[in-house]
């Protein structure tokens, strides 16, 4: 597997993926989620164009995951993680994840956040096994508390969230 910055080309391909990662949550009980519209193209141009999208393409050069984010508060928050169903349980995520706490470390960022499911077993359970932990309301930053609000605007907290930590060490220091 190869972690590469993503490309102008493929963008749509990561509306592929999202859409595909989303099937899973159809038998959580949440078709909503299933059923709801990936990021825009130019969200994720956005994200690409600020060197904070990242792509996973297997052995063959298929594209089955990406990671998009950007630096918030002091951390490089997660927006997105999405790993096609085809690539799951294969370490995929995780290495998108730690891509992103080198780039994190790189840029001084003190960790990485995200804002997640807390009941849904590939979200913060997860997550959790990743070294991240729940942040208490009093922890959370003024812009995590945008983007929740933003998320229950959007319905999203009809299933509890949680909003999510984990600490980079500087360069040349291990996590």
């Amino acid at each position: 597997m190869t972690v590469r910055a993503a490309s102008s080309a493929d963008l749509p391909v990561l509306q592929d993926i999202e859409r595909a990662a989303g099937e899973p949550f159809r038998i959580f009980g949440m078709p909503e989620i299933a059923d709801d519209e990936p990021p825009a193209l130019d969200l994720l141009e956005r994200f690409q164009k600020a060197g904070h999208a990242w792509v996973a393409e297997d052995g063959t050069g298929r594209l089955v995951a990406y990671l998009i984010g950007e630096p918030l508060d002091g951390a490089f928050h997660i927006e997105q993680v999405s790993v096609h169903p085809d690539a799951a349980h294969q370490g995929v995520g995780r290495t998108l994840i730690s891509y992103a706490a080198a780039r994190a470390r790189r840029l001084g960022l003190a960790g990485l956040s995200l804002t997640t499911f807390a009941e849904v077993p590939w979200n913060a359970p997860y997550y959790e096994r990743l070294g991240f932990r729940v942040l208490a309301e009093p922890e959370l930053t003024p812009g995590l508390r945008r983007i929740r609000a933003a998320e229950a605007e959007h319905g999203l907290d009809r299933w509890r969230r949680v909003c999510m930590y984990l600490p980079v060490a500087p360069p040349g220091r291990h996590a």
